[in-house]
């Protein structure tokens, strides 16, 4: 059983800063993609940023240069650094982990939290 579980979400001023933690316990053999997601009110989830385990990491347009995407491979999480906040970012972020269960189990599955919510007022 495996799980994960976001953390680090509230109420920030605009120009503000917050920091997401994302960590994943249980069966883990190894986990290769991590990544966050949002979505805001009536929109659709969109991509925010990835990083693999050798620590390639991608990131959205509208957040680069903002936000910056770690992990800590010692202790499977994840975190979000997002600075210069702004309304527009105002989401509900959810992490997700690739993970291989088993050390002679090939597959990976995806494995989401529950979502924390990041609201930045004007």
């Amino acid at each position: 059983q495996v799980q994960v579980v976001e953390s680090g979400g509230g109420l920030v001023q605009a120009g503000g800063s917050l920091r997401l933690s994302c960590a994943a316990s249980g069966s883990i053999f190894s986990i290769n993609v991590m990544g966050w997601y949002r979505q805001a009110a009536g929109k659709q989830r969109e991509l925010v940023a990835t990083i693999t385990r050798g620590g390639r990491t991608r990131y959205a347009d509208s957040v680069k240069g903002r936000f910056t995407i770690s992990r800590d491979n010692a202790t499977n999480t994840g975190y979000l650094q997002m600075n210069s906040l702004k309304p527009e970012d105002t989401a509900v972020y959810y992490c997700h982990a690739d993970i291989q269960r088993l050390q002679f189990e090939t597959n990976e599955f995806r494995y989401w939290g529950q979502g924390t919510q990041v609201t930045v007022s004007s």
